[in-house]
């Protein structure tokens, strides 16, 4: 019942800087956590980023102190500025949401993000 689109993907330098957007429809009243995935050749999706629906982050490894996650609850947007790229973060990134009851998962169709000189 939650639909997802992500928008703001595209080719970007070494170092460089992008902001991904993630706008939410459907029945938003039941969104728990929020998250940022991506693709990965093993793991098929890896968790980047997540934040609940009181403002809590938690962060990959790799990506923290380069990645911010934010989310805005009035406009039902979820967003990632990412910073420092470097040509390792490439990927397809996929807005995911989380539902209080029952543990169910909203994926959107991913945007593709490419670090490149």
């Amino acid at each position: 019942q939650v639909q997802l689109v992500e928008s703001g993907g595209g080719l970007v330098q070494p170092g460089g800087s992008l902001k991904l957007s993630c706008a939410a429809s459907g029945s938003l009243f039941d969104i728990a956590t929020m998250a940022w995935y991506r693709s990965h050749p093993v793991y098929e999706r890896e968790l980047i980023a997540a934040i609940g629906s009181s403002g809590q982050t938690v962060y990959r490894d790799s990506v923290e102190g380069r990645f911010t996650i934010s989310r805005n609850n009035a406009k039902n947007m979820l967003y990632l500025q990412m910073s420092s790229l470097k040509p390792e973060d490439t990927a397809t990134y996929y807005c995911n949401a989380e539902m209080f009851s029952g543990g169910v998962n909203y994926w959107g169709n991913g945007t593709l993000v490419t670090v490149s000189s």
